[in-house]
């Protein structure tokens, strides 16, 4: 009867597990099945196991705390956690049973033993004893309840070092089920290491900081180009408990290997100072400048004796690049400006020097062409991953992480199932404890594979781990802090480490990169959107005179729009790419010809002038203003009908540019004024207008020499009268005769006011 309730799933109590021990020594195998075969009073129906299959599902077991996670021979192992009864009956006389064996072998078992959700009877070991349990009157439906639970090590069984299963169960009865049975299960794992052992695991563990892009190519005019940033948001990161501070406050206890966006530093740096933030159409001062100095000076003191490995700037997408942009002119000239900038950048704001010799593809998968695009900026090192660097040897053992791959270039391999235990929500505190057991319980089953073959493994954990992630992480590092069965390596030394001869070295091809990736990269439009932008930057700034406030800013945008955060969000990322190039545009305008109303020129010769006004705070040359006529009538400098005059302006000002001209004959000529850089680029619209040719003929100059003769004859004659009307008044003895009706009237009459007429006249 004890064999049948076992494999209905029942608990049974002490005497009948005795009553089970000696009928299975004394009666043998073949009374046994007898026993089996015939069904007592009081035994279920034979439908039984199988409602206990389901029925160990009815109870929902989290395991909140497993303390301490590694356990020395003298230790209390406390295990609590929380139980919800999700079945639609109260559970009566409910029981928590703490579980603990059997040994685990390798890391496959490992892997299966966290598969299993249901109650498996004869699989999941028995109860460590009834001391040592919690007990429930009564579970009602939808109800949840703690539960803590105490036992001393000695009393767990533990044997030989390795990864024992560890499982909390609860069990009771119901109404429908009277009898005892398990109704819920969680399965954890206890690595067991008492002494150090002999041959330990090198482990290195990458700790990022990366970002995604908050900072705009927009930047004030004043001395210092205040930055602006497109939100705040990056403030929350690096404040108390945000990422940001948890990755930096978290890791500095840590033996891991800094791994860091030099962009992510130089927003900081930014904002540490005085910045702006987008506010709809306008912008806001920022505010947060002291938490940004507060997290870069506990940076600056975590990373001065540890090692920090620089990305490329912004953390371009390299995938991306390889199979979408490498083919567009200019991005791979971008990847090498963010590579060659990044020591720069760190040291400038850390103090210290970093490696810049590794590249790190997204989830670490890699093929050929990634590759190439990885070594081409300078890398050696290439961060790949075991799910895209499968093994095509049956090793009975994980290898080393480094793994040549010639051409001088070695893949570092990390570990995938240590890498992807903390994906997902850590925020539960059962989810992060299990990730924190498992990740315990697979680095002592993968030392224990090869005890005599010391070999080094990498663990690359999410690119931008949340609070809880580091959280979780920190946990798991820290249950190897006693170096039982690790020691911490940096992952410049992992990457020296000499390679397995029978691991795989060949890359993937590109037929084996993961389709969800693939679907997640920028498109090829995303880089010919960076070229079109480049492009009026080099003519913008072949014409500044003081082109580094244009160039720095603009740049650092263009290695922003291929940063690997844009990945899953296509429509942020081009309205990023939009905002750099409308406000390139919106600079470049600030250069322009000021519209030209229509020119009358009176006679063959006369001069135009253009005007050009620089509205930038910084001056400009380089310049050429370039007129084209349509007609053969008006030349220009005598000679024909184009002529160039070079433009040079100060910041804020303008310049009016004065062409000679010739005319032949009367009539109407249309202009085409343009800028152009010396190199022969069009520079901003080009402006029109018309000159009207109006040539003064010699039969009108004689009419108009007449017309004055006549006048200054006239003017004699008046002159004489008048004279003879003064002397004969004299001679009368009256000096102030009357006024005589032959005096002319005034020939002046007020100025006017009004313009002179709708076109310009330009005179000799």
């Amino acid at each position: 009867m004890a064999e049948a309730a076992d494999f209905q799933g029942t608990r049974p109590s002490p005497a009948r597990r005795w009553l089970r021990r000696t009928a299975s020594a004394v009666l043998g195998a073949p009374l046994l099945a007898g026993l089996l075969a015939v069904p007592a009073a009081g035994a279920a129906p034979a439908a039984e196991p199988a409602k206990a299959s389901t029925g160990s599902r009815t109870v929902a077991v989290s395991l909140n705390t497993l303390s301490p996670s590694v356990p020395a021979e003298d230790d209390t192992l406390t295990v609590s956690g929380t139980l919800t009864n999700k079945g639609k009956e109260t559970i009566s006389s409910a029981e928590v049973d703490l579980r603990v064996g059997p040994r685990l072998s390798g890391r496959g078992e490992v892997d299966d033993a966290s598969k299993r959700s249901a109650y498996v009877p004869g699989v999941d070991p028995a109860t460590v004893g009834d001391k040592y349990t919690v007990k429930f009157p009564k579970l009602a439906k939808g109800i949840s309840q703690d539960f803590t639970l105490t036992v001393p090590v000695d009393k767990l069984g533990l044997d030989d070092p390795g990864v024992y299963q560890l499982g909390v169960s609860v069990s009771g009865r119901t109404t429908t089920t009277p009898y005892e049975q398990v109704l819920g299960i969680e399965r954890s794992f206890l690595p067991w290491q008492p002494e150090a052992s002999d041959s330990r695991t090198k482990l290195t563990f990458l700790w990022p900081l990366i970002a995604s892009p908050h900072v705009t190519a927009e930047t004030r005019s004043d001395e210092q180009q205040t930055p602006v940033f497109t939100d705040d948001e990056l403030a929350k990161e690096l404040a108390p408990g945000g990422r940001l501070e948890q990755m930096v406050s978290l890791g500095s206890r840590l033996p891991v290997t800094w791994v860091v966006d030099p962009d992510l530093l130089a927003s900081v740096a930014a904002m540490a100072g005085k910045y702006e933030v987008e506010s709809g159409d306008t912008t806001v001062p920022g505010k947060n400048q002291a938490v940004a100095k507060q997290w870069l000076t506990a940076l600056e003191k975590v990373v001065e004796d540890g090692k920090v490995i620089a990305l490329p700037f912004a953390d371009p997408d390299l995938a991306s690049i390889a199979h979408r942009g490498k083919n567009v002119s200019g991005t791979l000239s971008h990847l090498q400006n963010a590579s060659a900038v990044a020591a720069t950048t760190v040291e400038t704001i850390l103090h210290v020097k970093p490696s810049t010799d590794f590249a790190w593809p997204v989830n670490g998968a890699v093929d050929s062409s990634i590759v190439d695009v990885a070594t081409s900026a300078g890398a050696h090192n290439v961060i790949a991953r075991s799910d895209s660097f499968r093994e095509t040897t049956e090793l009975p053992y994980t290898p080393t992480a480094a793994r040549p791959i010639g051409g001088g270039t070695t893949a570092v391999v990390a570990d995938a199932r240590l890498s992807t235990l903390f994906d997902g929500d850590m925020s539960r505190a059962g989810s992060s404890t299990r990730a924190v057991q498992k990740f315990l319980a697979q680095t002592l089953a993968l030392t224990e594979q090869a005890p005599d073959n010391e070999r080094s493994i990498v663990v690359a954990p999410p690119r931008m781990p949340t609070a809880a992630q580091a959280q979780t992480m920190t946990r798991a590092l820290e249950g190897l802090a006693g170096n039982r069965w690790t020691q911490p390596l940096d992952l410049v030394a992992a990457a020296e480490v000499k390679p397995d001869p029978r691991a795989t070295s060949k890359v993937p091809r590109a037929s084996a990169y993961p389709k969800k990736l693939r679907a997640q990269e920028l498109p090829t439009q995303a880089f010919q959107d960076i070229r079109t932008t480049q492009g009026s930057l080099d003519s913008f700034e072949t014409i500044l005179t003081q082109p580094e406030r244009v160039v720095t800013p603009f740049g650092n945008a263009v290695n922003r729009s291929m940063s690997t955060s844009w990945r899953g969000r296509s429509l942020e990322a081009q309205q990023y790419r939009d905002a750099v190039r409308d406000y390139l545009q919106s600079l470049t305008s600030e250069v322009q010809l000021i519209e030209k109303t229509d020119v009358t020129l009176s006679g063959r010769s006369a001069t135009i002038p253009v005007t050009v006004q620089n509205k930038l705070v910084q001056g400009v040359d380089r310049l050429v203003l370039r007129l084209t006529s349509d007609n053969i009538r008006l030349k220009f400098n005598d000679d024909g009908s184009m002529a160039e005059l070079p433009v040079s302006i100060a910041g804020g000002h303008s310049q009016s540019v004065k062409f000679d001209t010739a005319t032949s004959a009367n009539g109407r000529a249309q202009v085409t004024a343009r800028l152009y850089t010396e190199d022969g680029t069009q520079y901003g619209e080009e402006m029109t207008f018309t000159v009207k040719v109006s040539e003064v003929t010699p039969t009108v100059l004689l009419v108009i020499a007449g017309g004055l003769l006549l006048l200054v004859l006239a003017g004699i004659r008046m002159y004489s009268h008048r004279k003879r009307a003064v002397a004969s008044d004299t001679a009368d003895g009256n000096g102030d005769g009357p006024e005589q009706p032959s005096d002319p009237t005034p020939d002046t009459g007020p100025e006017s006011g009004a313009p002179s007429g709708t076109g310009e006249k330009v005179d000799r």
